[in-house]
């Protein structure tokens, strides 16, 4: 079940096609509110609307905004669906989009005719925010490449919630973005990640793919209760297509979480138990304390079995700081919680560097000296 208030709309604090940031009166109270035009139609000051406020409610990470569920009195609308495969199907929110799969589709043909992802590198995250260093730090070695964004339907379903895509599209560091499963919203639609990998190398000629939930994750402090879990499938999916997977591990030395200190146990379920094959990562030269805490968990989780590469980095704060993007992870900046954002960079380095001079030219990551002695 959810919570549901009605509310009217008294300011309307940002206005695109496909989504409106709006301050709401709910019994009097002010709030902040959501509406995405593509489900509910466009709200305006003055609008009756019905709110869920269920994450309000139980104080969860939303950012304090209620979702415009409907709005009083709209007359009913004449929609011409632009596809006939339905997103967030059999619930009042199911929405018709135009999926690059479906018979009808001009780019039906190509996507039948993929064979291979043919080597291209394809960087896997976990959180939403590690898109922006791996591609800032990408870019700083590699410029002027493409570079396609496909959102999972991990965690936020509407691409068009991620002001982070909004900008990195607006610099040209994302040429294109595919929404796959229930996410919608994309440059591109897809029904699942394996079309999406087929999208973004035969229409949309990506050099590089990085792919990520939205905003948001699910945790529960279980060992496999989190929707970053799919990072394992994800990455056995890219080599079962031909592609070259490089997954991004989540490391902190900022979280006071036990269980996320050093390579996160997320990190330690997906890349030691979950994902078989051998994936690539690109590890910075951390300093002696952090390898040390690291070669220690790489190994006693089963991480060390991947291609570990160690990668210099660009200094990732500055890059962020020039595009005046300020990105956190649980509520950390960069600067609060480097190494978070430096292990991003460092997937986006190793991808360059991949398609520059290959990976041969890399020193392989080693942890610690005394590591390498009780080996």
């Amino acid at each position: 079940m959810f919570s549901s208030k009605p509310g009217t709309v008294v300011r309307i604090t940002r206005d695109l096609p496909t989504y409106q940031e709006l301050t709401v009166s709910v019994g009097g109270v002010e709030a902040k509110a959501i509406a995405y035009p593509q489900l509910t139609g466009a709200a305006r000051v003055g609008d009756r609307v019905w709110l869920n406020t269920t994450a309000v409610d139980l104080n969860l990470g939303t950012g304090g905004y209620h979702f415009v569920q409907g709005i009083e009195g709209r007359q009913e609308r004449v929609y011409t669906p632009p596809g006939h495969i339905m997103k967030l199907r059999y619930t009042p929110w199911q929405v018709a989009v135009a999926v690059v799969e479906e018979e009808g589709s001009v780019l039906h043909e190509r996507i039948k005719g993929f064979t291979s992802l043919m080597g291209t590198p394809v960087v896997v995250g976990t959180l939403h925010s590690m898109i922006a260093p791996a591609v800032l730090a990408f870019h700083a070695i590699s410029p002027g490449r493409r570079v396609v964004y496909i959102m999972t339907d991990g965690a936020a379903l509407p691409l068009s919630l991620s002001n982070l895509v909004r900008q990195l599209k607006a610099h040209g560091l994302l040429a294109q973005t595919i929404t796959a499963g229930h996410a919608f919203g994309g440059d591109l639609e897809t029904v699942n990640v394996y079309s999406g990998l087929v999208a973004a190398k035969t229409v949309a000629a990506a050099d590089l793919i990085i792919i990520a939930m939205g905003p948001g994750i699910v945790g529960t402090g279980t060992k496999y209760g989190f929707s970053g879990i799919e990072q394992a499938y994800i990455l056995e999916a890219v080599a079962k297509l031909g592609g070259y997977p490089i997954a991004i591990p989540r490391i902190s030395f900022a979280d006071p979480r036990p269980r996320h200190w050093g390579l996160s146990h997320h990190g330690q379920t997906v890349l030691g138990e979950l994902t078989t094959t051998p994936v690539a990562l690109g590890l910075p030269r951390w300093d002696e304390d952090k390898r040390r805490v690291l070669a220690r968990q790489f190994r006693e989780s089963g991480v060390s079995k991947h291609y570990l590469y160690e990668v210099e980095i660009p200094a990732v704060e500055a890059l962020m700081a020039a595009y005046d993007l300020q990105v956190k992870t649980m509520g950390r900046s960069v600067r609060e919680d480097p190494a978070f954002f430096e292990a991003a960079a460092g997937a986006g380095v190793l991808a360059a560097v991949y398609l520059s001079d290959g990976v041969q030219t890399l020193p392989l990551w080693r942890g610690s000296e005394e590591d390498n002695e009780d080996r």
